[in-house]
């Protein structure tokens, strides 16, 4: 069945929400190609060249294990091939993604200890390294953190949290999710001492939802020898004996791979640099809206600010889904829902991917036009953000 809008509005959609992303056409183009016997040689060829290329996105020497799932998946495949039932987890509750991953932990028999935020800033970094150093007979195996928690636009700094785990001498394993950062964000799996790094296709890699990836390091690989929690489609001994040769030990996402693989092209050929100072610099000038309007950053803290969303704060009275949804109406953008105790209060621009000055402008001024038509109160506040775009070019 072909689905068709019940009314045809003109221009194309702006899919502003902080991912799924807009996906490309160079990249629609490569799924579009007739699939692959993945069992045959020029498959070989693809999945060595994908996996290889991957590993420059997680700055990582080690083994990067690509599933056909969503990032919920490498979520879980993270948990199950490093711990075993019973096993205690520390993870810091940045937004409503980290309370998911916690609840999942929970469903799996482990044993989790959540360290509360206000949903207003990034990792406790501080509350994490008093815990460990209380936790003297290493309890704990495991720290989980969110990078770039996407329903608050807060942006955790992994580098910090690696070094409280080793100023408290703890040998806890380090699990990251960047789902909503790879890509976007400067991330250094290997630099950063991250043992499990947890990501999706769907964001910053600028594809359609559909993979999900476990960067591993030797301490990982060493803690899944003797992991108990029960184990077989997310096992990574399979998958890394079949990838030494660019094969997977069950059929993969073949068109996704040929898509993944131009998307890398396509990050590389900008300079990975460049698409991170992009996303700054898009971040930056959707805040500058933001205040000129009179609204509030959800996030708090400056030195978390998100590259990749902005979630912003209405007052009180009014209703952020209804303003998304005059929104959608009106002018044809979608913009990204307030979530868990956020629902109503926000609304979350997305300003990441394939995604330049215009887009951004053209997003801003619809989100303007918005809220004049919803009747809440605000400034003029494009002018800023073209202002700080046409500065700092």
């Amino acid at each position: 069945m072909v689905y068709f809008a019940e009314h045809h509005t003109a221009g194309r959609h702006f899919l502003q929400i902080p991912g799924p992303s807009n996906v490309p056409d160079r990249v629609l183009r490569a799924l579009d190609n007739p699939t692959m016997d993945h069992r045959g040689p020029d498959f070989g060829k693809l999945g060595a060249r994908v996996l290889e290329k991957t590993k420059k996105i997680f700055n990582t020497e080690s083994h990067v294990i690509i599933y056909p799932a969503s990032g919920t998946g490498a979520w879980e495949a993270a948990l199950v091939n490093t711990l075993s039932p019973g096993d205690k987890v520390l993870m810091c509750e940045t937004g409503w993604f980290a309370h998911l991953w916690e609840e999942m932990a929970g469903r799996l028999g482990l044993l989790t200890e959540l360290l509360k935020t206000d949903w207003r800033r990034g990792a406790d970094v501080e509350g994490i390294e008093a815990r460990l150093r209380a936790d003297k007979n290493h309890e704990i195996k495991a720290v989980a953190v969110v990078h770039n928690e996407t329903s608050t636009g807060a942006t955790s700094r992994i580098n910090e949290v690696r070094r409280a785990i080793d100023a408290a001498g703890h040998p806890a394993l380090l699990l990251v999710d960047t789902i909503s950062s790879l890509g976007s964000v400067d991330y250094r799996h290997d630099e950063w001492g991250v043992d499990v790094t947890v990501s999706g296709s769907q964001k910053g890699l600028m594809l359609p939802p559909g993979l999900s990836f476990n960067a591993v390091s030797a301490k990982a690989l060493k803690a899944s020898e003797t992991a108990k929690l029960t184990r077989s489609f997310w096992d990574w001994k399979p998958m890394i004996a079949s990838n030494a040769t660019g094969y997977f030990p069950y059929t993969p996402a073949t068109n996704m791979l040929y898509a993944l693989d131009t998307a890398l092209d396509m990050l590389f050929e900008e300079g990975l640099d460049n698409v991170f100072a992009r996303h700054d610099r898009h971040g930056e000038a959707t805040r500058r809206a933001v205040r000129a309007w009179g609204l509030e950053v959800q996030c708090e803290d400056p030195r978390h600010y998100s590259p990749v969303l902005t979630a912003v704060r209405l007052p009180e009275g009014h209703s952020a889904n209804a303003l998304r949804a005059t929104i959608l109406k009106k002018f044809n953008m979608s913009l990204g829902n307030g979530l868990g105790q956020l629902n109503d209060r926000v609304f979350r621009i997305g300003h990441l991917g394939d995604f330049g000055d215009l887009q951004l402008v053209g997003t801003l001024g619809g989100v303007e036009m918005g809220l004049a038509a919803a009747g809440i109160p605000h400034k003029p506040g494009l002018a800023a953000a073209m202002q700080y775009l046409n500065g700092n070019g």
